[in-house]
């Protein structure tokens, strides 16, 4: 690393023409961001590189460098790499493990069909009820190895998943229930909370730890739509390579590829994350930046043709889906927008759009709890309207709340951190609301 700084020293006294004050004061602060980066985990060569990308965009001649040299750091992101010694035996022996947890994975989902219960379709209901008990605890025993957490308190993050398996498997759901698919949709959410436990390694209770767990889920989501999409690619060019001899390999793809692949993909996901964490610029935050206008937009557009029409809101079951799923996108565009924003930075038009965006968000949560209502006290409680009122009340006061707090933000009366440290502490809100639908609500409605 010490050549590396020479080397980045010397182009820029020679750009200069002229020793410089200005060179040593960009050193110490190009030193400064490699500690930083080799405390946070990566690599002394891995960490130069990306803080001479960081410094680019202080001065224009670092940025040139960081130009020139830009084939190392590419260099540096591909799977495969070269180092000896104990950290490149320890980064194999990671490799190896996350390849090894996949695999299980992949085979854990097979074996309940040995057993009679049918994989493709809803079949006896085993299937969707237990999906995320067959890959999530081998997600959280991951991280509990990489964090080194194996003691007492691995008992506790398997008491959850052990609970869950009892109850998803012994409560006696009626077939194709609204309960029983209200406890496959919420399940995953509940136990998600217990995999960010593992992942956080013991700091899960402070903000820090909480926003990582942000960071990576987001992270995570992004890896696994582009696995899936790969995979999709090749599943599709396997079907048609043994199509051309003849041969009829849907049952390959169907049983083995798809379901093995989905599963694996999770755990190979969580591992790239982890392996390239902050040697580039995290998605999430880019993606946001770019779909908050357009959510934007379409909110507002939606407001005012509501207004313009006089329409209501339809209230049926795949109606409120997609309500609460556009009302948690928002949430999610908050969340990275918050992730990976200064919070000693003061507001700028970027935080005026995401107000507007949770501002508009609040007030089509407000239309779809009044549909809720009325349906409500039209034909009764039900499962899923029961289900849609506890969501969208939740979602109601997380979004109302961070609606004020931004607002206070923006008029200079309050703080950026307190936006982060309200968004981190609701975490655990939405994993018991999601653990007490899929655990509580079957016999709460008679299993209906």
């Amino acid at each position: 690393m010490e050549g590396q700084i020479a080397e980045w020293r010397a182009y820029l006294r020679r750009r200069r023409a002229i020793f410089s004050p200005d060179v040593e004061e960009l050193e110490s602060h190009l030193r400064d961001q490699v500690k930083a980066l080799v405390d946070a985990g990566l690599a002394p060569d891995e960490a130069f590189l990306v803080a001479v990308k960081r410094m680019g965009s202080q001065d224009a001649l670092s940025r040139e460098f960081a130009r020139e040299h830009s084939e190392r750091l590419w260099k540096q992101l591909v799977l495969v790499n070269d180092e000896t010694g104990e950290q490149g035996r320890a980064e194999f022996v990671e490799t190896a493990v996350a390849v090894c947890v996949a695999a299980a994975a992949a085979l854990a989902v097979k074996v309940p069909e040995l057993f009679g219960h049918p994989q493709i379709g809803y079949g006896d209901g085993f299937y969707p009820r237990n999906i995320s008990l067959l890959v999530l605890p081998l997600l959280a025993g991951f991280f509990v190895w990489k964090r080194r957490t194996l003691d007492l308190r691995c008992l506790w993050l398997a008491l959850p998943f052990v609970v869950a398996a009892l109850f998803m498997n012994l409560l006696p759901f009626k077939p194709d229930g609204h309960t029983e698919v209200l406890a496959a949709l919420h399940l995953p959410i509940a136990l998600w909370l217990v995999v960010g436990v593992a992942y956080a390694g013991g700091r899960w209770h402070g903000t820090g730890g909480r926003m990582d767990f942000i960071r990576f889920s987001g992270e995570l989501f992004i890896y696994y739509v582009l696995i899936a999409l790969g995979g999709g690619v090749l599943t599709a060019f396997t079907g048609v390579m043994f199509k051309a001899i003849g041969l009829d390999v849907e049952w390959l793809a169907e049983g083995w590829l798809l379901p093995c692949g989905a599963a694996g993909a999770v755990i190979i996901g969580a591992w790239l994350v982890e392996a390239k964490q902050s040697v580039i610029e995290n998605m999430a935050p880019v993606l946001t930046r770019l779909f908050t206008p357009l959510f934007t937009a379409v909110l507002l557009a939606f407001l005012a043709t509501m207004v313009w029409t006089g329409s209501g809101i339809d209230v049926k079951r795949e109606v409120l889906i997609g309500f609460d799923l556009l009302l948690a996108l928002v949430l999610g565009l908050l969340l990275y927008a918050v992730s990976a924003r200064d919070p000693k930075s003061p507001p700028d038009a970027f935080d005026v759009l995401q107000f507007v965006l949770v501002v508009s968000a609040l007030v089509v949560d407000l239309l779809a709890l009044a549909a809720i209502g009325t349906r409500i006290s039209e034909f009764g409680f039900s499962p899923n309207r029961v289900a849609a009122l506890g969501e969208n009340l939740i979602l109601l006061v997380n979004l109302g709340w961070s609606a004020w707090i931004y607002g206070r933000f923006l008029l200079g009366r309050g703080s950026f951190l307190a936006l982060e440290r309200w968004q981190t502490a609701y975490l655990p809100v939405y994993a018991v609301w999601a653990g007490f639908v899929a655990v509580g609500f079957p016999p709460l409605f008679d299993y209906a």
